[in-house]
């Protein structure tokens, strides 16, 4: 009885968080739904190694409030600023620049990270339905900071 118990629990946990799962976008699937259904495109710039990235990772996107807004408002892309892969966006392939044997930075993610001629991580950037960035902020968000950030795009 108290293994069925148990299990049940288990059971009722997942199923439950799997209701609060953040929907996570590439840039091509962004691409093709917001021809169907424009709405602004939240972009997480980050890194593997960057402490504030996992933090947020850990805390901010797996709020519920939080993932509750993205899902219903808005586009979510998770972007790993050293990915290697070639990405394909507003017209434009963005690649991977090495700046050493073992390091660089994808283009997107100096196009969308750079704020004051400095790309830093975390980077939070909003884009509007025509694509121009019209909110970045690099630093770790919490996710009242996150929630008051994304009620300014109210529509």
């Amino acid at each position: 009885m108290k293994k069925l118990f148990l299990i049940c629990c288990f059971w009722m946990v997942t199923m439950l968080n799997g209701y609060a799962q953040l929907k996570v976008y590439s840039f091509e699937e962004v691409a093709q739904l917001s021809q169907v259904n424009p709405k602004p495109i939240v972009v997480f710039v980050h890194t593997s190694w960057c402490k504030f990235c996992k933090m947020m990772e850990q805390t901010t996107f797996k709020n519920k409030k939080v993932i509750e807004e993205l899902n219903q408002r808005f586009y979510f892309v998770s972007l790993d600023a050293e990915t290697r892969n070639a990405i394909w966006f507003n017209d434009h392939l963005f690649q991977f620049k090495p700046t050493g044997t073992t390091t660089g930075v994808h283009e997107l993610a100096t196009a969308l990270a750079t704020i004051n001629g400095i790309v830093s991580y975390p980077t939070l950037s909003i884009l509007d339905t025509e694509l121009s960035i019209v909110f970045q902020k690099n630093a770790y968000l919490d996710a009242k900071t996150v929630l008051l950030v994304l009620a300014q795009f109210n529509h």
